[in-house]
Formats: C-alpha cells, sequence, structure tokens
C-alpha cells in the first residue's frame, strides 16, 4: 500500500512538473518565435522588392484592356435591362440580324444571394460576323457566360461555300435579390 507524501516531497513533484512545462513552453515558443522573425523578414523583403518594382503605363494599360470587367448585379429590372441592351448592341456592332432578345424564366436558388437571369438570342449571319462577335463578348460588364451556342449551317451547300449560319444563342447574367426591410415585414 503506497504511502502518504510528505509535504516535502508533494512541493518537489509540484516543482519538477512546472519546471518541465517551463523547459516544454520555452523550447517550442522559441521556435515559433524564431519562425515568425524569418517571415516577418521575408515579408518585408517581398514587400521592398514589390515596390522597388517599376511597370511600364503601356504594359499596364494593355494588361487591363486584357483582363475583363464585370459590375455588380442590379436588381431584377435593371439588370435585364442593360444586359438586354449591351448584348444587342454588341450583336448590332457585329453584324448579326436578330430576333427580338427573349428573357427566360428566373434560376433561383434559395442558399445564394443571387439569382441568375438567362436571354435567348436567334437569328442568321456569316461564320466571320459570329467568331467577331464571340471574340468581343467578354467586354460586356454584366454577362456572366455564355451558356448556349447552336449553329446550323445548310445541309445542301457544299462545306467549302458554308459561309451563312443560324445561330441560337443563350446568355446569363446574376441579378441581386431586392433586400427586405423592416418596413415591409411589418417592423418599424
Amino acid at each position: 500500500m503506497p504511502r502518504k507524501l510528505t509535504q516535502r516531497e508533494s512541493r518537489m513533484l509540484v516543482f519538477g512538473a512546472v519546471a518541465a512545462v517551463a523547459i516544454l513552453g520555452l523550447h517550442y515558443g522559441l521556435q515559433g518565435l524564431d519562425r515568425w522573425e524569418r517571415v516577418r523578414a521575408s515579408l518585408k523583403s517581398s514587400r521592398d522588392r514589390l515596390a522597388s518594382m517599376t511597370t511600364d503605363p503601356s504594359k499596364q494599360a494593355a494588361l487591363l484592356a486584357i483582363v475583363p470587367v464585370a459590375e455588380m448585379p442590379q436588381i431584377e429590372e435593371q439588370q435585364q435591362f442593360l444586359l438586354r441592351d449591351r448584348l444587342h448592341e454588341q450583336l448590332k456592332k457585329a453584324g448579326i440580324k436578330t430576333e427580338p432578345l427573349t428573357i427566360l424564366p428566373l434560376r433561383k436558388k434559395p442558399d445564394l444571394p443571387y439569382d441568375v437571369i438567362r436571354i435567348r438570342c436567334s437569328g442568321k449571319c456569316q461564320l466571320r460576323q459570329l467568331l467577331d462577335f464571340l471574340a468581343t463578348v467578354h467586354e460586356n460588364p454584366y454577362l456572366a457566360a455564355v451558356e448556349e451556342l447552336r449553329i446550323r449551317f445548310d445541309p445542301q451547300e457544299p462545306p467549302e461555300k458554308r459561309q451563312n449560319v443560324e445561330i441560337d444563342l443563350v446568355v446569363s447574367s446574376f441579378i441581386r435579390r431586392p433586400a427586405i426591410q423592416l418596413r415591409q415585414l411589418g417592423g418599424r
């Protein structure tokens, strides 16, 4: 049967445990401090190197021209008008003759703060005009994606002369859901 520890023995055990915890704390704390100093030095050198870089304004302008510009989604009526107007402008600029643009039903997902609006477009053009349109479609700041593109040729023409095409195009954009205000719910 184990005997009871004396007061001196219990103090020695407590002192030993505190010393072991202090040794481990110092060991791992100093390692963390060393790593922290290395990270801070690396960050400072990276910031200094970044600050010393100069960019040619013409190169920067060329890079900005490549990056697509996107606008924040508006509420449904505004976004429909903005997307439809800009898409019609792009189609007209490319020389594509289209039927009136059709707005398809909304795609609502309850867990997202945005809904998806889709616009269908049908038209006739030459293949070259379609390719010009597709090359510039990314300039539309309201457009999120080209979801569908169907190209139909006249099968009776020989392949070398197939320049006129019929297209069906569906594009999409995001719309912001209207915010629910407390007044609408009977609040103040």
